[in-house]
């Protein structure tokens, strides 16, 4: 039986195609669907051998040789350069011919022939060319194999790239040419000054001469700055799309409906209310997708929201819009039944990754060995003078309200907050009064400098359905004494039933498993190496911490799964989870679009310091 849309079910299932026989099979080509990859590879190839026919001298014993001769030398310079600059921007296409870009299919049509002529003119290659010419066929005939769309706003970018850098690479090449006056053989006026520019930015010889070698010099810095914008202006060209993520004030409206009827069933539910995320919902309306676009990676994260029976419908058109603009779909943090979903629906893959800690109220108390620990670190800090106090984010006058926000920003400890998964970004928003806030306080001692008063820690919680919150933001003042951390998750828990919340979600424990597993007696040497990878990493990403800390309260462990297409694409996923969590930036010169902010993970700053607490 296979399901389909907002699970309507039906118990036909078409039949599958019949199988070829080898030959058969090879002579129909490749699948519809490998056709963009073929036509890549392909492509990249083809670029190589235009950049080493451009580079190598030329065969001197073709008959095209002898009709070559006959052309003026400009042209056959005009050859050489293209053929460089052809393979080159083949290269730069490749990628995009494999995720099946409109754009790159255009442009591959273009440049073929272009390079086909450059290597019979200039390289005077009967291969080079056929196989351009072949790849030309082929493109052309396969066209409806690249439907994806491609990026307006970056082909504005280039051609702004275009002019302006075209622009300073020509004045600075008027720098370069004039500043070397004294080598000019004659006195050439500014016309022919400005002409050799021209030229020399295309990688042709002007007709400025210099002695004692400047040619050279010149001619380089030219041909360099020419390249620079050529290469410039093809990567805002050909770049994935990278659409800015905007959740709007309808679509927000239309997922609370849906949290307030199905956000019990995942933990991770109320992060789909960032603003910096996008959303797709089912064709019935009753369930929905957020997701983000990082790096040509189309990343969604928890379990889709709505009702079950919807999930489908949401899944189906976000896979649709992926495969129209060839985003690379992936799922982070879905449970085991999201993952179950998604994988039936999309016939994509699951990878366990690590683990939430959800601490049940009822069960949690600070009596017992286990928890020796935390209750001393707890008794201590309050026998330092620190109080606590937890309360919805509607009881907090504005005025305190406006404190802890500004004490929250100041004491993050990176430029721009991070998170992605379990995050919201924001606090004290008019939409988010029943979120609840923890403060821990004390009064600043005599010449202490406190600007935020008695606030010394703050902690900041979102709903998880009707009975549940999850932890979304962890912040504290440096002066404050360690384990504020863990003062102010232990006042939640014992505040939890006055404010009718039965469940607690911590964060992740990202691949908790092997950590566990690789110190038990008797593991494995493979498990055991698992073990001292994920330790080693822990060195730069809190792993081993932040599973410690967790660990620390008791904890029920429910696993999350990442999901993805094929095994090769996990690196790639895996950079842009990396980046949409904040932990890797891109130079701003190669950010696809300005960055907004991202707003904080569990962002325990200080978990490594409650780990030095922990035995105090």
């Amino acid at each position: 039986m296979s399901v389909r849309v907002d699970g309507k079910k039906s118990d036909e299932v078409p039949p599958g195609p019949k199988r070829l026989s080898g030959l058969a099979r090879f002579l129909k080509g490749p699948k519809p669907e490998t056709v963009p990859t073929v036509v890549g590879t392909v492509a990249a190839i083809i670029g190589l051998m235009d950049i080493v026919a451009g580079v190598m001298p030329r065969w001197r014993w073709s008959r095209v040789h002898y009709w070559a001769e006959v052309l003026p030398g400009s042209v056959t310079q005009l050859a050489a350069a293209g053929s460089i600059i052809v393979g080159i921007l083949l290269l730069m296409l490749a990628h995009g011919l494999k995720r099946a870009k409109q754009h790159a299919w255009l442009a591959g049509v273009l440049l073929l022939p272009v390079g086909a002529a450059a290597q019979l003119i200039y390289r005077h290659s009967y291969i080079g060319t056929a196989f351009s010419l072949l790849l030309f066929a082929y493109l052309l005939w396969h066209k409806s194999s690249f439907t994806a769309l491609p990026d307006r706003r970056s082909r504005w970018k280039a051609l702004a790239n275009l002019v302006f850098m075209g622009g300073a690479s020509f004045g600075l090449g008027w720098v370069i040419v004039g500043s070397h006056a004294n080598q000019m053989i004659g006195d050439p006026p500014v016309h022919e000054q400005i002409e050799h520019v021209l030229w020399g930015l295309f990688g042709f010889e002007g007709s400025v001469r210099y002695t004692g070698g400047t040619d050279y010099v010149v001619a380089y810095s030219l041909g360099a700055l020419g390249l620079l914008t050529v290469l410039s202006t093809a990567y805002l060209a050909f770049r994935p799309e990278y659409p800015a993520a905007v959740l709007t004030e309808e679509d927000e409206d239309k997922l609370r409906e849906l949290l307030a009827k199905h956000g019990h069933r995942d933990s991770l539910g109320h992060f789909a209310l960032r603003r910096d995320k996008s959303v797709v919902f089912s064709p019935s309306g009753k369930a929905a997708v957020s997701y983000r676009v990082v790096s040509g990676v189309m990343l969604a994260s928890g379990d889709p929201i709505g009702d079950v029976e919807a999930w489908p419908g949401a899944i189906e058109q976000f896979m649709e819009l992926a495969k129209r603009h060839s985003w690379t779909p992936a799922v982070a943090g879905c449970s085991e039944t999201g993952g179950e979903v998604w994988t039936r629906e999309t016939g994509l893959d699951a990878l366990e990754m690590g683990d939430e800690a959800i601490v049940d109220v009822a069960d949690f108390s600070l009596t017992g060995r286990s928890m020796r620990n935390v209750r001393q670190m707890v008794k201590r800090i309050e026998r330092n003078g620190y109080s606590t106090k937890v309360r919805r984010v509607g009881d907090l006058d504005a005025e305190e309200l406006a404190a802890v926000q500004k004490a929250a920003n100041a004491w993050r400890d990176t430029e721009e907050e991070r998170g992605f998964s379990m995050a919201l970004g924001r606090i004290g928003d008019p939409k988010d009064l029943d979120a609840i806030i923890a403060t821990a306080h004390k009064d600043p001692e005599e010449g202490e400098d406190c600007p935020f008063g008695d606030l010394r820690a703050m902690q900041h919680y979102v709903p998880w359905g009707k009975d549940g919150s999850s932890l979304e933001l962890m912040r504290r003042d440096r002066s404050a004494d360690p384990g504020m951390n863990e003062l102010l998750i232990v006042a939640f828990l014992q505040a939890a039933p006055e404010l009718k919340i039965a469940k607690l979600s911590l964060n992740f424990a990202f691949f908790r498993s092997a950590l566990e597993r690789g110190g038990k007696l008797g593991a494995g040497p493979v498990v055991r190496i698992q073990r001292g990878v994920l330790i080693f990493l822990s060195r730069w990403f809190q792993i081993e911490s932040l599973y410690k800390f967790n660990e620390k309260f008791r904890p029920r462990w429910e696993p999350r799964f990442i999901v993805f297409p094929n095994s090769r694409d996990l690196p790639r996923i895996g950079f842009a989870m990396m980046q949409a969590e904040g932990f890797l930036e891109l130079p701003r010169l190669l950010r696809r679009r300005p960055t907004p902010p991202k707003p904080g993970v569990h962002d325990h700053e200080d978990v490594e310091q409650a780990e030095v607490t922990r035995a105090a």
